[in-house]
């Protein structure tokens, strides 16, 4: 007989639908991939354990108390019972203080790990009704007191996750359900008025057994601080234009409690720059293994490329319940009027497909920042040198770009910063500092502020000491005055670009280079060229113009950005090479 919960398991459905994937019956975009290589971890893992009797348990009470919308029976979509499982399967053991015959000791137990769950799915997938079934289940399967909250953009909006609660509430299909709905006026202890066990009322859904109440909650900081929800649900929080944390503000509260547990689901939205964007951001670093966060379950669903909007096989890669909860033939009616509505094709690729035309994203893939074997010295060879001087006071940057046969690009990055701004870095981020530091692409100068014409000389002697051969120079014009002067004295004007920052000058050749990468056709084998490249995002506009992003001070790509200025110098002076 099974022994659970087990750290040897493979869940249930996450391995039927790990089988659709590998056998190619499935396609997943990259988001989900990540995902999966995350559950993978968690299987191999001894130290967390999953239990299949919660979640069989949760789907047993859908099937069997719970209705459509439209108050018909209800069979759990896979994708549901997927979710669930990540949500309500993994464990690990915690400990806790417990008072014992006078004195206190020390309780060891199993703890549900996922405190979190992010979906991102595309319109039609029935998002609001797998909050509403997390809702109800805590609602009236739980024993405890709880408070829970619904929010959204509009109260309206919030009401998607009531609404089915209410209808198997009138319905009542299941045993639970009919006996908590039947009407037991005054036998339910200080509430005289009470009909029944569970009703819909002002306030919201209360459990008059419990004493537990869902809510309704607007989505502010203001409403939703100072709580104490044991669930809480949250419905587009990226597609409507909220400015706040509002996931970040409903963790603070609900993190007073021992197992809270925070929904949060939403298709992409057309606003951009919001909170919502800042949270993929995070969530896209917890995807790609930048920080470990496995109390965070993410299902990311989108199409890869926009190109993959005209082929109907892959739509699936951003609505797992296709044909399901929402028809092939409503998503071709979108393509042939974001064809030929373009005022429609911005909202119809990021509500349909998960592709957002506007905001901040990661330029580049994990695979295209993996460095290359030793790829040379690149001694006496010709080259254009870029140079990104805007953080002076902090950072320095100069890429050599030597263009090579067949399309290739030898890329070597020299930088500088200030030995104050070293000393003051985090103990984790000075370690990879000295990793740069030892394979000679980072360079600590002398002093609490790097003077130009300091780094201008060390430049100038690792460009000897390495026998480059600089053909042109492109630069950023702030903070480069006294650099240029210097350079211009020394080597003469030709050659020498101002390449000024703005989607008009970068956008062109930052498409030109996002192909040489993903052909890994840029040649570099620099740590901290690597950490650039993954640290590097770009703001892309409505009509696929980019801009690299530069705000994030913390997340150096000033290699990356100095690379642009030497690859648009080349390709302005292509007769002197």
């Amino acid at each position: 007989m099974d022994r659970y919960p087990s750290n040897v398991m493979t869940p249930r459905y996450y391995r039927e639908f790990r089988d659709k994937v590998m056998r190619g019956q499935l396609p997943i975009c990259n988001e989900i991939s990540l995902e999966m290589n995350r559950i993978d971890a968690l299987i191999r893992n001894p130290e967390y354990y999953f239990d299949p009797r919660p979640v069989e348990a949760f789907i047993a009470f859908c099937e069997k108390e719970l209705t459509k919308t439209d108050g018909s029976e209800l069979n759990l979509l896979d994708s549901f019972k997927l979710w669930a499982e990540a949500l309500f399967g993994w464990y690990y053991w915690s400990s806790r203080t417990i008072y014992i015959d006078g004195s206190f000791e020390e309780e060891y137990y199993l703890k549900r790990l996922v405190s979190k769950q992010y979906l991102i799915v595309a319109r039609g997938g029935a998002k609001s009704m797998y909050a509403a079934f997390i809702q109800a289940y805590f609602l009236i399967v739980n024993g405890e007191t709880t408070h829970q909250i619904a929010t959204a953009p509009t109260m309206k909006q919030a009401e998607e996750v009531m609404s089915p609660i209410r209808t198997a509430m009138t319905r009542h299909p299941g045993p639970l359900l009919t006996f908590l709905t039947t009407e037991f006026r005054g036998l339910i202890p200080n509430r005289s008025n009470a009909k029944s066990m569970l009703a819909s009322t002002k306030r919201g859904i209360e459990s008059y057994l419990t004493g537990s109440l869902l809510e309704i909650r607007p989505m502010t900081i203001v409403k939703l601080q100072g709580l104490r929800p044991k669930i809480a649900t949250i419905d587009e929080w990226l597609s409507g234009d909220i400015r706040e944390d509002v996931v970040g503000a409903v963790e603070q509260g609900a993190s007073k409690l021992e197992d809270y547990l925070i929904i949060a689901v939403s298709s992409e939205g057309t606003i951009r720059n919001g909170a919502g964007d800042e949270i993929k951001i995070e969530l896209q670093k917890i995807l790609k293994g930048d920080y470990e966060d496995p109390h965070t379950s993410i299902w990311y669903y989108k199409l890869d490329n926009v190109s993959e909007v005209s082929d109907p096989d892959m739509w699936v890669k951003a609505q797992p319940n296709l044909g399901l909860t929402v028809s092939y033939e409503a998503y071709h009616k979108d393509v042939l009027r974001a064809e030929n509505a373009p005022s429609a094709r911005n909202d119809i690729l990021a509500k349909r497909f998960g592709l957002p035309m506007e905001g901040y994203t990661y330029f580049f893939t994990y695979e295209e920042t993996v460095p290359h074997r030793k790829v040379g010295t690149f001694g006496k060879m010709e080259c254009s040198l870029g140079v990104d001087l805007s953080q002076g006071d902090d950072f320095c940057s100069f890429t050599f770009l030597f263009p090579l046969t067949g399309d290739r690009y030898g890329v070597v990055s020299i930088n500088f910063i200030s030995e104050r701004t070293y000393k003051l870095l985090p103990s984790t981020l000075r370690f990879k500092y000295d990793q740069f530091i030892a394979e000679k692409s980072l360079f600590v100068m002398e002093g609490s502020v790097l003077n130009i014409e300091d780094v201008y000389e060390a430049v100038e002697e690792e460009i000897e000491r390495r026998d480059f051969d600089v053909m042109a120079m492109g630069y950023d014009p702030y903070n480069a005055e006294v650099f240029v002067r210097l350079w211009t004295l020394n080597n003469g004007p030709y050659g020498v670009e101002v390449v000024k920052q703005g989607v008009r000058t970068e956008s062109v050749p930052l498409g030109e280079l996002k192909k040489l990468s993903e052909d890994r056709l840029l040649l570099f084998d620099q740590e901290m060229f690597s950490y650039a490249m993954g640290n590097c995002m770009v703001l892309e506009d409505s009509n696929g113009n980019r801009k690299l992003y530069k705000r994030r001070y913390e997340n150096k790509i000033d290699p990356v950005s100095a690379l642009m200025d030497a690859y648009v110098a080349y390709s302005r002076n292509p007769e002197i090479f």
